[in-house]
């Protein structure tokens, strides 16, 4: 909805960021005082009014939980009904840029976008004040993904020289190690108030607080990925031109990444490349970075999920975390017993042509390199942008084909006609790297919805426990083949030919964990369709009424129920302030101890994640297409009016 330039918020970014880590120790009414001040500024709006009479009116506390919640529906509405008209989505950003370049409509302005579209979608100012968001979620038995979403718009990549010198990313790095220690600790309260256990003795698979990490925010100039995705790409020109099913070099753009593809930053570079030596500089900064990052995940015991970017980061981050699964998620038999694995993930974007191929190759590199796969399967969050983007770099490129001479040159952009590039976009081919279709995209995720599941119940059977069910009674017996087979084969003995599997009694870490981030309905019920049917989950018996859900595009179905050693792997991924009626029907037919499903926090001052709110509103154009818009305010509206009439 409101897209700003990263730059323009450098100042305030560095103020508010001093003033949370001066902070920390302050108490929650102290943090309460500055949110409702905020509030309080933007009291003179009608929605606001409604949302702000839970803590005005309020005599005890059972109304002011009746004022609050009519208040969440109201900004629900309201979010919802602007977030479906396209054109007023499209013109957000300049009605904004307007606005608050007018004293009194800036306050003003920004007081109605936190009362709306920040408490939407946003769970809090700092980490300390998610906590209460995190503790309400965990009581309904979902999980969270906690991410400090400051994001680079994607038309101004370059830092600004001044802001660069004051290092702002080495303070995002320093945010997320604090909120890793935030989940960490989080984790650790909830075992000590459940089980009286320490830390230590946490079970690796009942963690459901994670971290998120966005690698374009973590560089004082993205433009750097773009030049190590720029290297990836020509340098698999030069790979053999026999290409086969296998062959990387086959699979469309961004490609599959190789360990080999970060040699330029962990080695000396070679004699020419396209990158400058500023840009190795920073890029081993980040890759020292993310280590840290990861280490003081292992230490905590907290997954560390990497977010999918804009295609022409995506070869380099792929190559980033490749490095990383290898090194944190290696498969050691002796490892500690609550180590958590996978601890990175990668995400994988569906509508990326080249995904189906990509996770094949993924699957089979973790097999032949002895490491947990950790995969985040999502449909994709910039699709406007990438075809438009690719179209522009098409025209572009054709135009000055005879102009430019060297490939050096035009990716450093010093030629004269390159001053004005209009496009970010360095895919080689000539389709998209885009699917053109949604249908094309539903199918791409869907059918690795298929692959995923089957893996997993592989890695079940692989580390099937002695005396535990790993496959539910009745679950049809399979041939002990896959690619999990080769890696810890000798640990498993044979089934009894109930579903069931043995092994030696010493528990093995998991090979694969799978988070399916999506808000589609059809996809949600083929995920728990296809974990019965690959045995990782059961029907509970229909007669009892309590356990049959009516969803509202899911249709009756029975309740499913989900043991620890799948949800250890598996999840279902949803962004706070979205299809809340999708997530709240997942949890109810899913039952498990552990939350099944894991709710997108993220977090972070207004003027910081104005960007995450401006590209959420345009993804929501197509998530809440084909009617789903209206039934969202239909929803919100029963509410409303239930609350009032009692």
């Amino acid at each position: 909805m409101f897209r700003v330039h990263l730059h323009r918020s450098v100042n305030s970014f560095r103020t508010q960021y001093n003033l949370q880590f001066r902070s920390r120790s302050i108490s929650n009414a102290a943090f309460l005082t500055r949110r409702t001040a905020a509030r309080a500024t933007g009291g003179v709006l009608a929605a606001s009014s409604l949302l702000l009479a839970s803590t005005v009116y309020a005599d005890s506390d059972s109304e002011a939980k009746k004022l609050s919640s009519l208040g969440s529906y109201v900004r629900a509405y309201t979010v919802y009904s602007m977030c479906a008209v396209p054109a007023l989505v499209d013109a957000s950003p300049r009605i904004l840029s307007v606005l608050t370049a007018v004293p009194g409509l800036k306050q003003l302005t920004e007081a109605f976008v936190r009362v709306t579209f920040f408490d939407q979608f946003v769970g809090a100012d700092s980490a300390a004040e998610a906590l209460p968001l995190l503790q309400s979620l965990r009581s309904e038995n979902k999980g969270v993904l906690f991410a400090y979403s400051v994001e680079v718009d994607e038309n101004e990549a370059t830092a600004d020289d001044s802001v660069s010198q004051s290092h702002p990313h080495k303070r995002i790095v320093d945010e997320m190690l604090h909120c890793i220690d935030v989940a960490a600790d989080f984790e650790a309260g909830l075992a000590a108030k459940q089980t009286s256990l320490s830390t230590s003795a946490l079970g690796p698979g009942g963690r459901r607080t994670w971290v998120a990490v966005k690698m374009t925010a973590l560089l004082p100039d993205a433009h750097a990925l773009i030049a190590l995705s720029s290297h990836i790409v020509n340098s698999r020109k030069h790979t053999q031109s026999v290409k086969s099913a296998n062959d990387m070099s086959a699979i469309p753009f961004p490609g599959s990444a190789r360990i080999e593809d970060l040699d330029i930053v962990l080695k000396a570079p070679a004699a020419e490349t396209l990158l400058t030596p500023e840009q190795i500089t920073d890029l081993r900064g980040l890759h020292g970075d993310l280590l840290r990052i990861c280490t003081r995940a292992k230490e905590k015991g907290v997954k560390v999920i990497v977010d999918a970017e804009y295609s022409w980061y995506q070869p380099a981050i792929d190559a980033m975390t490749l490095a990383l699964m290898r090194d944190f998620n290696s498969i050691d038999p002796k490892a500690a017993r609550g180590e958590v694995q996978p601890l990175v993930y990668g995400t994988f974007q569906a509508y990326l042509r080249r995904t189906p191929a990509q996770l094949n190759l993924a699957l089979a590199d973790a097999r032949t390199n002895n490491y947990a796969l950790g995969v985040k399967l999502v449909r994709g969050a910039y699709h406007p942008h990438e075809l438009a983007a690719h179209q522009a770099a098409i025209a572009f490129n054709q135009a000055l084909a005879a102009a430019v001479h060297s490939p050096l040159e035009a990716s450093r952009g010093s030629h004269p006609g390159l001053a004005h590039r209009p496009s970010l976009s360095i895919s080689p081919d000539e389709e998209p790297p885009v699917w053109t279709e949604k249908w094309q995209t539903d199918e791409a995720y869907d059918s690795c919805v298929k692959v995923l599941v089957k893996a997993v119940a592989e890695d079940v059977r692989r580390c099937g426990t002695g005396g535990n069910v790993s496959l539910v009674e009745g679950a049809v017996r399979e041939e002990k083949k896959g690619w999990f087979r080769g890696i810890f084969s000798r640990g498993v003995d044979s089934d009894n030919g109930k579903g069931r599997l043995v092994s030696d009694g010493k528990r093995m870490a998991p090979a694969i964990g799978v988070l399916f981030g999506t808000h589609n309905w059809n996809s949600c019920s083929l995920i728990l369709k296809e974990l019965v049917h690959n045995g990782l989950a059961f029907r509970i018996e229909e007669d009892a009424s309590a356990n049959v859900i009516v969803g509202e595009e899911g249709g009756r179905q029975g309740a499913i129920r989900i043991g620890e050693e799948t949800v250890e792997r598996v999840a279902i991924g949803q962004l706070y302030g979205m299809c809340d009626d999708l997530t709240e029907w997942v949890v109810e037919r899913a039952v498990s101890t552990t939350p099944f499903v894991i709710k997108y926090v993220p977090y972070g001052a207004l003027s910081e994640v104005l960007p995450y709110l401006s590209r959420r509103a345009i993804e929501n154009k197509s998530v809440l297409g084909d009617g789903a818009a209206a039934r969202e305010r239909q929803r919100a509206r029963k509410e409303i009016w239930k609350r009032i009439i009692g």
